[in-house]
Order: structure tokens, then sequence, then C-alpha cells
């Protein structure tokens, strides 16, 4: 599937070149998840069952912050229940290691379970850049040939959040420490 859009071309997955000259495949990932492959049933209940998580948990940090507790994700904390339980089952990463492996890539870029994360996996370096909504990360290739996930917090976010005169401020979403420990494996 393409869909061109004069400047952006959306694609299921291309390739990308490390500045270190290795390359490696861009997907999504869900083309590779057994629950939305062999059960879409399974996966549009699970996708409504996350909207109501994420609405809960909206109301859960509301009172959590009345109490003078810092932010937690529940939802995120029960997806990840949940994401254990079906990588076991499904294998998610495995496969998609074993796609690059067979086509020659040196390891893939995907997102799909929105778990931030670098790491080898038998030799092919699989990434997942996590999500804008609950992690907040984003995945960085340095001038080094360096990966990083990186986390946006509000108390680094240098934006002035009320340029549109708006009293309400979002509430703090993380602790404030970076998880920026996540870089290439040696001798990759």
């Amino acid at each position: 599937m393409v869909l061109d859009l004069e400047w952006v071309e959306v694609v299921n997955h291309t390739e990308h070149i490390g500045i270190d000259g290795k390359h490696y495949l861009i997907t999504h990932g869900d083309l590779f998840d057994g629950i939305t492959r062999l059960a879409p049933w399974l996966a549009f209940l699970g996708d409504k069952a996350y909207d109501v998580v994420l609405s809960l948990n909206s109301k859960f940090n509301w009172l959590r912050h009345r109490m003078g507790f810092g932010y937690w994700s529940l939802s995120q904390f029960l997806k990840g229940r949940v994401k254990r339980a079906v990588d076991f089952v499904f294998k998610f990463e495995q496969n998609l290691v074993a796609h690059c492996r067979k086509r020659g890539f040196d390891g893939i870029i995907c997102g799909h379970t929105h778990t931030p994360v670098v790491k080898n996996i038998d030799g092919v370096v699989y990434m997942n850049d996590g999500d804008w909504v609950e992690s907040c990360t984003a995945l960085v290739e340095h001038y080094d040939g360096r990966w990083e996930i990186i986390t946006w917090t509000q108390e680094t976010d240098d934006v002035d959040d009320d340029t549109v005169g708006s009293k309400h401020k979002q509430p703090k979403r993380h602790s404030g420490k970076s998880d920026t420990g996540f870089s290439k494996p040696a001798g990759m």
C-alpha cells in the first residue's frame, strides 16, 4: 500500500541505512502480530478495552494528584502485563528478527507494542520507539551511530504550555528521570 501526499509517502515498510552503514527495516509491526493477523476480533476488543482503561487512567491520576502522588500509568501497567502474555504465545519480537535476518537486515525499527527498547536479539538489533501518548518516547540515531530512546518529561520541556491563554496545566507525566540508558549494544 502506498499513499502519496505530495511530500509525504505512507508505506507499510521501508529501509533506513544508518550512519554506520547498517540496514534497518522500518515497519509499524502489526503485520507480525499474531493477534491482529489470526484473531482480529480479539484485537478489536483489546483496542476498545484499552480506550476504556485510558479513560479510567485519567480519573485515577486525577485522584492520585489530589492525594499528593505523582503520575502513574495504570493503562501502561496493564498493557505491559498483557503484552508479556501475548509475546509468550505469539513471539512478536522473534518473528520480526527472523524476518530481518531472512531478508539481510541488520536490525528492525518498529512500534506497534508501544514498548520502548533498543536491544540485540540473536545478532539483530531490535528497536521499538514506544509511543508519544503514554511513554512519551522517541528513537534517536546519534551522529556516532548509537541509538537511544529519549523520554519527554514536562519537567524538561522548555516550551511555554500557556501559549493560548489556557488556565489548564497538563499533569506531570513522569518522574523526570529520563530512560537514556538505552544505546546500541557493544560491537554492533
